[in-house]
């Protein structure tokens, strides 16, 4: 049964354009192709990356964030509480106010001490500013933006993409393109795997489909010798990454001037790479380009597919920075990052406590009450004012 599906997936008119086949693809006389088993080799290169990453974060890292003034914020502990506990991790980091009484009676608890019991148990699950410095990936974005940068560009192809259907799918595989794919693929394989134990940001789901779609892309790209277009592809993404990655980690360190100045030119290189160049130059080319020789076939409507919901990606990713943009020219300056979570303060919400008490459910107010004016200290007070008044 696994030799009948491996036949039935290999077969020519998935991978390969109308009447070529596989065995035109073979290695001989010197001339070397691209061949769907070399990519095995990425799965243990994950792996290594993986451990280098750890390392990294460790031993160079973590003292790096210090060096540079990083400094996580002091965090006031929760008192334990079964029951509270008990309903953060089943029920919901944060419970309405009909929950939130009920909660307090249960625990013998004001309604605002446990409004603060869940807001400091949020807070204990927040990633510390040490470990987001620590999981930055600048260092390799920039490394495999100069990297392929260097492998394409004495390439026809990076110049005019129209190249890279230039006796396709004939095209021989040079050594340099290889490792560059082979380390890209190795390197977002590595995130997938520690996906789960990075710092969770609104995107999430976003960043999932992307790295899927990100692997897919360079399988099946290098399985069809899309080789040319596929390294486009990644060229692109990396020449704006590792601008974002090092505007993080200055916005770690509290450089507040030179993080605005670098997410102006994140945000500029962003929309002109994904937004201008990649419909323009990459969709266009695959769309209409790629089968001005040849009929379309599957791989042309699955790549095409992929690369238009990495497009749908980078929309979506691009009103985030406009959000990011449009406050930074409302109030002079970059709100923190929109994909992650705010650190929840005690000050601000008992400030805001104090100027409106909170309104129980029976109607009674959580703040302190007015004194009276006509009991008998008050009464007192008056005697003795009056007393002063007329000595005086």
């Amino acid at each position: 049964m696994l030799s009948s599906f491996n036949e039935w997936f290999w077969q020519d008119r998935f991978w390969l354009p109308p009447n070529v086949t596989w065995t035109e693809l073979e290695d001989r006389d010197g001339r070397v192709y691209p061949h769907p088993q070399d990519l095995l080799a990425a799965l243990p290169l994950a792996l290594v990356l993986l451990a280098m990453r750890l390392a990294f974060e460790r031993f160079i890292g973590l003292p790096l964030s210090r060096w540079l003034g990083v400094r996580d914020q002091t965090r006031r502990q929760v008192k334990p509480n079964a029951t509270l506990e008990k309903h953060f991790l089943t029920e919901g980091h944060r419970p309405k106010e009909p929950q939130l009484s009920l909660l307090a009676a249960q625990c013998g608890l004001t309604l605002q001490q446990t409004q603060r019991w869940f807001r400091r148990r949020r807070n204990q699950d927040r990633p510390q500013l040490t470990k987001k410095f620590c999981e930055a990936r600048f260092l390799f974005y920039l490394s495999s933006f100069v990297g392929g940068l260097s492998v394409l560009y004495h390439e026809s192809w990076l110049w005019a993409p129209v190249m890279c259907w230039d006796r396709y799918p004939n095209q021989t595989l040079k050594p340099s393109l290889y490792w560059w794919y082979l380390l890209e693929l190795g390197f977002y394989l590595s995130l997938l795997i520690r996906l789960p134990f990075d710092v969770k940001r609104k995107d999430f789901k976003e960043q999932v489909i992307h790295h899927f779609v990100a692997v897919i892309l360079m399988t099946f790209s290098y399985s069809a010798n899309l080789l040319r277009i596929g390294s486009l592809v990644l060229l692109l993404h990396d020449s704006s990454d590792y601008l974002l990655e090092a505007c993080k980690m200055v916005n770690y360190m509290q450089y507040q001037q030179v993080c605005d100045a670098l997410f102006l030119i994140f945000s500029f290189v962003f929309f002109y790479t994904r937004l201008v160049l990649f419909p323009t130059q990459i969709l266009y080319t695959t769309y209409y380009e790629s089968i001005s020789n040849r009929g379309p076939f599957f791989g042309y409507y699955f790549f095409n597919g992929l690369l238009m919901l990495l497009q749908l990606l980078h929309v979506f990713w691009s009103c985030l920075i406009l959000r990011m943009l449009y406050s930074f020219m409302k109030k002079g300056q970059m709100e923190k990052d929109i994909r992650s979570d705010v650190e929840e303060s005690d000050s601000s919400e008992e400030a805001a406590a104090a100027q409106e008490p909170l309104q129980l459910k029976n109607g009674a107010a959580g703040g302190p009450r007015p004194a009276p004016t006509d009991g008998p200290r008050s009464r007192v007070a008056g005697r003795l004012t009056n007393r002063h008044t007329t000595a005086t």
